[in-house]
């Protein structure tokens, strides 16, 4: 066996030349996994504390961080496919230790902060549908996400995730026909800046719901592990290409579904001067297209959301812990292992501590805001360097743009902090 077929035999074999609809189809995936990410019990929080207090006002920030979310993320798989190593790997490796350490730390800590976010709103769909006290849900939702985390295998956890996006998608978009929109209203606000009165906090919230740091480290760590650097420069390149495909359609579709929840709580509760302050309430979004058995549906889909994000926030745990040791995450390796259970334990009992679950929900969300630029500029000063990336270091046009997102979401949080 030559090494190519060595290589093709471990990794999986990269065909170039083929650009056919089902070629591309055949890539997709590990952005779906990560658009999961942003559909969590915390987002839904955001976006439903955005669209009851503010209307359509704040749907540009769902734009806005969709955008620099679609460059973060490909910046971050980029390192992965050209490097072999995830963004945690490369941190370690190419920053002076100490720093590279610390760096990793704050990453962890926001991605406790993520998996607080998952559990507590699979807990809270717990209740709705059973009645068990949040305490307990948290209890079983942190430990069947470990049990799931247990039987690793990225094939089979990106089908779960396929799964349950398009469920939540599907009953958020289907109900847009159904309640009366203002469209050009909404159309402009898609577009348009500004910050009602009181909108920092929910800016910043909407903001870390959807550009997650965790999300950036899991994206690197997923595309990685094919290892597409030893398959030679045309597959890399042939694959940075349908990677881009891959994260324009994933997050194409969290758009999609972000702006559905905003304008859903903007037509349901903001025209009729409710505001949202627990999920329970926000369950009335889907009574127009389902009845009586909203408040079902909703906690099923929330339940599913909870599972499936504290299962990909499980993985950043253990791809970052993995990571400050210059290692692969692998569920089987101690230091992975461990970063996961710290991480899922750390979360669970921090849910038993939370007195007002929507606002702990919300303002998880926020302190990932606080942590993003820590993650943007370490990721700009790796995949900027030749050292690093050799010749798929990013362009000019690559790093204005990158350091332009990092500057306003650091300029988003300090004002936000400010006010």
């Amino acid at each position: 066996m030559d090494v190519r077929e060595e290589l093709e035999a471990r990794y999986g074999a990269e065909r170039t030349g083929g650009h056919g609809g089902l070629e591309i189809l055949r890539h997709i995936g590990p952005g779906l996994l990560v658009t999961v990410g942003f559909i969590d019990p915390g987002n839904w929080a955001s976006n439903m504390a955005a669209g009851s207090q503010f209307g359509y006002g704040l749907l540009w920030v769902v734009t806005l961080s969709t955008l620099m979310l679609i460059l973060l993320q490909h910046n971050a798989a980029h390192i992965g496919i050209a490097t072999g190593d995830c963004l945690a790997e490369a941190t370690r490796k190419h920053l002076p230790r100490w720093l590279g350490t610390a760096i990793l730390a704050t990453a962890y800590a926001a991605t406790v902060a993520t998996a607080l976010a998952e559990v507590l709103g699979g807990a809270i769909a717990l209740q709705m549908l059973f009645g068990l006290p949040v305490r307990v849900g948290s209890l079983l939702v942190g430990t069947a996400s470990v049990a799931m985390l247990a039987t690793n295998s990225y094939q089979r956890i990106e089908r779960w995730i396929i799964a349950f996006v398009s469920l939540i998608g599907l009953a958020f978009l289907a109900e847009l026909a159904l309640v009366s929109v203002d469209w050009p209203q909404a159309a402009a606000s898609w577009v348009t800046p500004s910050f009602p009165a009181g909108s920092t906090a929910i800016v910043m919230s909407v903001l870390g719901a959807v550009v997650m740091p965790h999300n950036l480290f899991l994206h690197s760590e997923v595309i990685q592990s094919v290892h597409y650097e030893q398959q030679g420069e045309e597959v890399v390149r042939e694959r940075l290409r349908y990677e881009l495909f891959d994260t324009l359609f994933s997050m194409g579709i969290g758009w999609a579904i972000n702006s559905a929840m905003v304008i859903l709580a903007a037509t349901t509760f903001f025209s009729h001067g409710v505001v949202v302050d627990d999920l329970a309430t926000a369950a009335a979004t889907l009574s127009p297209i389902l009845g009586p058995a909203a408040s079902t549906i909703f906690a099923i889909a929330l339940l599913l959301a909870g599972l499936s994000s504290s299962v990909t926030a499980g993985m950043a745990a253990g791809t970052i812990s993995a990571g400050m040791f210059g290692e692969e995450y692998d569920i089987h390796d101690r230091h992975s292992s461990a970063g996961v259970a710290l991480c899922m334990v750390v979360a669970t009992l921090a849910c038993l501590l939370v007195r007002d679950t929507f606002q702990g929900l919300v303002l998880s969300q926020a302190l990932l805001s606080l942590q993003l630029p820590i993650t943007i500029f370490t990721q700009i000063r790796l995949t900027s360097s030749r050292r690093v990336m050799g010749a798929f270091a990013n362009s000019r046009l690559t790093n204005a743009l990158l350091v332009a997102t990092g500057v306003v979401v650091t300029g988003i949080n300090v004002a936000s902090l400010v006010g």
